[in-house]
């Protein structure tokens, strides 16, 4: 699958604009989406100026959404409900929408090596409960590091694990495969992504632990 257009909404953050910065040096279109136009638009700039051959432009987020038809939501769980509401009117029709959101309580306040229980099963399925039924939801890049992606000297190693709907999986295939050395790794159904999530607060305690900040998953034994 070749991914020509990606919309990552909350690209202005840290985890997002590092997967937008990493895509862009790959040759892909990303469109950053934010609540606030100008604060998109200045976030492209800044990309632009990394990326030089990129191709980049920003947008409020449902704009954003509505000019891809792969879109990656990268945003604190606090945001959530609000986002998805915004954009779900927007998406194009079978959209592949893939959430990297993760239930840690730092979203509200907390300590960002604990979750907390959604009642939904996790924070994919509860966007997944606000969108329309033709999007193509999915769950990945829980387990990058942020302070990695946005090291543009930094080669990125280790799984990325996605879940999710059979087809939609395959453009978080391409998406993983267009940054050197990641691995993209089937987790399954959706229903696997409150697994998947709880990851990233356990990576946390790891990196904290080893005074370091870029700690990953890697999957043994599989087949080449």
């Amino acid at each position: 699958m070749t991914i020509e257009r990606v919309a990552v909404i909350g690209g202005t953050g840290d985890e997002g604009f590092g997967l937008a910065t990493r895509w862009a040096a790959a040759g892909i279109e990303v469109v950053i989406g934010s609540r606030e136009t100008a604060k998109a638009e200045k976030a492209a700039a800044r990309l632009a100026e990394l990326v030089p051959a990129g191709n980049v432009s920003g947008a409020e987020n449902p704009r954003a959404a509505a000019d891809a038809q792969i879109v990656v939501v990268t945003i604190p769980f606090s945001g959530v409900p609000t986002i998805y509401r915004s954009i779900a009117e927007h998406l194009p029709d079978g959209a592949v929408v893939i959430d990297t959101t993760v239930p840690v309580q730092a979203s509200i306040g907390g300590r960002p090596t604990h979750v907390f229980g959604v009642w939904e099963g996790s924070a994919a399925q509860l966007g997944r409960s606000l969108l329309p039924a033709h999007i193509k939801m999915c769950a990945a890049f829980h387990s990058l590091s942020a302070a990695a992606l946005s090291d543009r000297d930094a080669v990125l190693h280790g799984d990325v694990l996605g879940c999710g709907h059979k087809e939609g999986k395959e453009a978080v295939k391409a998406l993983t495969g267009a940054i050197p050395e990641l691995r993209f790794v089937d987790a399954g159904p959706l229903e696997n992504a409150r697994i998947v999530e709880t990851i990233t607060a356990l990576l946390i305690g790891i990196n904290r632990r080893y005074g370091i900040d870029r700690a990953g998953v890697h999957i043994t034994n599989l087949p080449e």
